[in-house]
């Protein structure tokens, strides 16, 4: 937990205005994390936060490449990320998550873990569908094994009989 500990930013004692913090992410940040899946990458965030009497604005810029499975070949393929995110955190009574980008915090709280939320920027960032590119020839850069294999993989005819039956009640209609 002493890792995470850099992403906590103690606010109290901070003076209204901009303030600015860089972080950088690899492997052991995505350790803390139990159901990650994405195990290895270097992202560099930088944090802008604007304190202000009753709330912070927190804009994160995001830059760097994660190492993800291709899911053609489930080869290891590298990923540029790229982006830009804003949190408000407002002072309340007790945590409350408003909307998407709007968190309430107690009034109390002297500090904003920012850990989760670089997580989830960073897996918002990347495509739904990862796969390697191609080459000027348009050949696939994929494992050129798994793609023979799933190219010679024969297409089954054979139906599930629960959709046949279903579909001669269709046709009686």
């Amino acid at each position: 937990m002493d890792y995470l500990r850099q992403f906590i930013i103690p606010f109290k004692g901070l003076k209204e205005g901009l303030h600015q913090f860089d972080f950088e992410i690899d492997e052991k940040f995505f350790d803390y994390f139990e159901y990650a899946e994405i195990k290895n990458g270097k992202v560099n965030v930088h944090l802008e936060m604007e304190k202000e009497e009753r709330l912070l604005v927190l804009n994160f810029s995001l830059d760097g490449i994660m190492n993800v499975p291709c899911d053609r070949c489930n080869e290891p393929m590298d990923l540029p990320i790229h982006g830009k995110e804003k949190l408000i955190v407002k002072f309340g009574a007790g945590y409350e998550e408003e909307s998407e980008d709007v968190q309430i915090i107690p009034e109390e709280d002297n500090q904003v873990d920012v850990s989760p939320f670089i997580y989830e920027y960073i897996q918002l960032l990347l495509p739904v569908r990862r796969v390697h590119g191609e080459d000027p020839n348009g050949v696939p850069l994929c494992d050129p094994e798994i793609i023979r294999k799933l190219e010679s993989k024969p297409v089954s005819e054979e139906t599930d009989p629960r959709w046949d039956a279903l579909k001669k009640l269709k046709t009686k209609n």
